[in-house]
């Protein structure tokens, strides 16, 4: 039974005679929507085709955060205005739309961008946009509530809380924020409430001293661990995910789930916590200097939607799974495919039906199955030409025509020039006579038959294959105990002469399908050099930002001694790196992902100046294992490493050998 079903189960269990099931989402619009995010929705999206399944009826609600405050302006915003700093504070709805587009405001340029995608997917949602929620009194009811019950609700924080409050804190709090009327933000404070009447004087940080009257006045947002089971009630949600931070024993879940019973005197809703997405290779010029900006809409250059979805439905919420900008994205490609033909023709097992009725929006839409790999192997070498495609497909037996694989065409040209140019398979220009001159006469005498054979010969693809094979046996003998790697090695530079690179294409295929009036000249060197083989052009290379090292910091004195007792407090443990990615929006930090020996865990560390993942992967590393967890930009850190950091040299990783085991401690 898929992971949907189970929930939309335990839905309808709670409330088996409900008219119609409420699957709750919602996301700020502070900036364009992260991949992370859709997980909300893709989550809420499968609950409720899990009941619709089992004869419910069901919508999946879209809440519009717009109310919230801006809280930082994010880099790409702040390149097209430097200015935009001095609306912080203010709902997202009052702050002007730096775009230049028709978007009423900062919120609505974001939430169109987002909605355009989800049109894209064919998901179909109730949108709810809280800023005309709160200012058109709709929640004023429950906005007096709140205040009414404030020292309750109080007492309810409280009691997550680990430090003490303060004295007074409690007869000074109130749940909800007043939006000034002079400046537009929520740097007010009540400095009086009458309780009777529910009128308040406020003072804002600009200066502005105010009147609020909260049975007119409705320009104020309750605090978010109120806000969110206010709505619950308001809208009657039966289920609603959220991130593993909401989901956390003390979080926002656990905080507004008793504020629910307690003050609005619902249930909670079921929750369901969910992993964060994880980002695989390099995006290219995709990401730029601004940081990763992965939203839904990004990912639909390079995946179809039906993949997208597919990711999030084969994957239990609490796992993580990695969208993939390397050459990874074609083996989703190609498990997706294998599983939705299993799905048509029938002899997919349960688990695989279960998954693709979640991912497919649309069953009788039909998706064409060619191979992405092909696509993107073959379709650079004829510069994506639709018709010379139509020939390549026809010519190694697979007879694709361009509706077949337009769409896909389009996706893997996108890739391939955005995400991972290396896996491009472009013909040289011109012959490699340096290479050429490197090999060996016997390696010479191969190229010499391999020519003569593509030039003067017929052949069918299978004859074409075995003659690859044959053609090193010709010239070391087929007894040779080596004849092996002797084939690879021709293999190798073949590719080599041909794309300047020692992987490509099936060989076999590739001679096949290109005309031969395109390469055979790359593999005859019986003729003179031409004036661009005498001086070839010299690579440009991009030159990486440096790092510039200084003079040695001055040596400090030795720290104030310590007992044994003190130096044993600090859990030293070796660790190897399994991952190391990328952070959106941050220039400096890495997620490493870590294996102690006892589980896997997560850091966070400000070292991407000096190290690229593939320096860290596989690598062992000492991790203070002990050290309390913490939210570092975005992720919660379990541990931090030990490194070297001085002027001289800048921030140094200590690395351990392979030999000491994973979990070993130090000291």
């Amino acid at each position: 039974m898929h992971w949907s079903d189970k929930i939309a189960d335990q839905i309808i269990r709670r409330n088996p005679d409900k008219e119609e099931y409420v699957c709750a989402a919602g996301i700020s619009p502070s900036g364009s929507i992260h991949i992370g995010n859709f997980r909300d929705i893709a989550t809420s999206l499968f609950v409720v085709k899990a009941l619709h399944r089992k004869g419910k009826k069901a919508k999946l609600l879209f809440s519009w955060d717009e109310y919230d405050r801006l809280r930082k302006v994010p880099v790409n915003v702040a390149k097209i205005d430097d200015t935009m700093e001095k609306y912080i504070g203010c709902p997202y709805v009052d702050v002007p739309n730096p775009f230049g587009t028709e978007d009423p405001n900062y919120g609505a340029y974001f939430e169109r961008e987002f909605e355009e995608a989800m049109e894209k997917f064919s998901i179909k949602m109730d949108y709810r946009h809280q800023a005309e929620m709160y200012r058109s009194g709709k929640y004023a009811e429950n906005v007096i509530l709140s205040l009414k019950k404030r020292k309750e609700i109080f007492d309810i924080l409280d009691s997550f809380r680990t430090q003490a409050a303060q004295e007074g804190e409690r007869d000074n709090y109130f749940p909800v924020s007043i939006y000034c009327s002079e400046c537009h933000k929520d740097t007010t404070k009540i400095v009086a409430f009458n309780e009777e009447t529910m009128e308040a004087e406020y003072e804002c940080a600009c200066g502005h001293k105010g009147h609020f009257n909260f049975n007119t006045d409705h320009d104020c947002k309750l605090a978010w661990k109120i806000d969110w089971p206010m709505r619950w009630m308001y809208e009657g949600v039966d289920f609603e995910p959220g991130g593993k931070d909401h989901a956390s024993p003390g979080g926002s879940y656990d905080n507004s789930r008793v504020i629910a019973e307690k003050i609005f005197g619902i249930k909670a809703p079921i929750f369901q916590g969910y992993e964060f997405i994880g980002i695989k290779g390099t995006t290219g010029k995709m990401s730029g200097s601004s940081g990763l900006n992965l939203t839904p809409g990004t990912l639909l250059n390079i995946y179809e939607p039906a993949v997208i979805l597919w990711l999030y439905a084969k994957t239990e919420p609490t796992k993580a799974f990695d969208f993939c900008f390397d050459d990874g994205i074609l083996r989703q490609y190609f498990e997706f495919d294998k599983m939705y033909n299993a799905f048509k023709d029938g002899s997919a097992d349960e688990r695989i039906n279960d998954i693709m009725v979640n991912c497919l929006m649309d069953e009788s839409k039909e998706i064409k199955t060619v191979p992405m790999s092909l696509i993107a192997q073959l379709g650079s070498i004829v510069d994506f030409n639709v018709p010379m495609m139509e020939t390549v497909f026809e010519k190694i037996g697979q007879p694709f025509k361009a509706d077949e694989f337009g769409s896909r065409l389009e996706l893997a040209k996108y890739w391939l020039e955005h995400c991972s140019p290396e896996n491009a398979n472009k013909l040289r220009p011109y012959r490699d006579w340096e290479l050429y001159e490197t090999l060996s006469e016997d390696e010479k005498k191969e190229l010499s038959i391999l020519h003569a054979y593509l030039k003067d010969s017929e052949y069918t693809l299978d004859e074409l294959n075995t003659k690859l094979y044959d053609i090193p046996k010709e010239v070391f003998g087929a007894e040779c105990p080596e004849i092996k790697s002797l084939q690879g090695a021709f293999f190798k530079f073949v590719y080599k002469l041909l794309i300047g690179k020692e992987k490509g294409p099936r060989l076999y295929l590739f001679l096949y399908a290109i005309e031969k009036e395109r390469f055979l000249f790359l593999l005859d060197f019986s003729t003179p050099k031409t004036e661009i083989e005498l001086n070839p052009p010299k690579e440009e290379v991009a030159e990486e930002e440096k790092v510039v090292y200084g003079d040695p910091d001055p040596v400090a004195p030795v720290a104030e001694e310590i007992d044994l007792e003190a130096f044993q407090k600090p859990d030293l443990r070796v660790c190897k790196v399994l991952k190391c990615q990328e952070i959106r929006k941050s220039h400096s930090c890495y997620k490493l992902t870590l294996f102690d020996g006892l589980k896997e865990r997560v850091i966070v560390s400000s070292i991407k100046k000096y190290y690229k993942p593939e320096d860290l992967v596989g690598k062992k590393i000492i991790v203070v294992a002990n050290l309390q967890p913490t939210r570092i930009t975005g992720v919660t850190s379990e541990g931090m490493l030990l490194a070297a950091t001085n002027n001289a040299c800048g921030c140094q990783v200590i690395f351990v050998d392979d030999i000491v085991p994973e979990g070993t401690r130090i000291g």
